[in-house]
């Protein structure tokens, strides 16, 4: 059953690649400034495993390559379920209030403003507080993917 559920994560996050590498792949030679509220951003959907509402939109660079720029949004008392990601992430928080938890660490509290840093595949879950939507920016140092860890 867990090789099932590895194999339904990683189609999910190969279906995820596919759609937002062909809604804002850009590779940009000049700067790029964005705000998360800008009218040219594409916001796509996230893997199935994450909370309803979730949206992903591409900042800058293809997110099947390395280095990649994303903001990740999830309403006001999202769950974010446990899972890890081949890369590392930066994430800076843009709205809202984050729980979070990586395997192993106690819970932080990330405050509009705040950056954390998550290891390259280290399992973690997230719970978006009731002060309004989170909206994340989040960089990739590898291709950008989630899979959900079954426990």
């Amino acid at each position: 059953m867990k090789n099932w559920e590895f194999l339904k994560s990683s189609l999910i996050a190969g279906a995820l690649l596919l759609f937002i590498t062909g809604v804002n792949a850009q590779e940009s030679s000049e700067s790029v400034v964005r705000t998360a509220n800008d009218k040219e951003l594409q916001w796509g959907p996230c893997p199935e495993f994450m909370p309803k509402g979730c949206q992903i939109a591409i900042l800058n660079g293809n997110p099947a390559r390395e280095n990649s720029d994303i903001l990740f949004k999830v309403p006001a008392n999202s769950a974010i379920p446990n899972h890890n990601h081949t890369s590392a992430e930066r994430i800076i928080l843009l709205s809202g209030e984050m729980d979070i938890t990586y395997e192993g660490e106690k819970t932080q509290t990330l405050k509009t403003g705040s950056y954390a840093y998550g290891p390259a595949k280290k399992p973690h879950i997230a719970k978006c507080g009731s002060a309004g939507e989170c909206i994340l920016f989040i960089a990739f140092e590898e291709p950008v993917d989630a899979f959900a860890i079954q426990k």
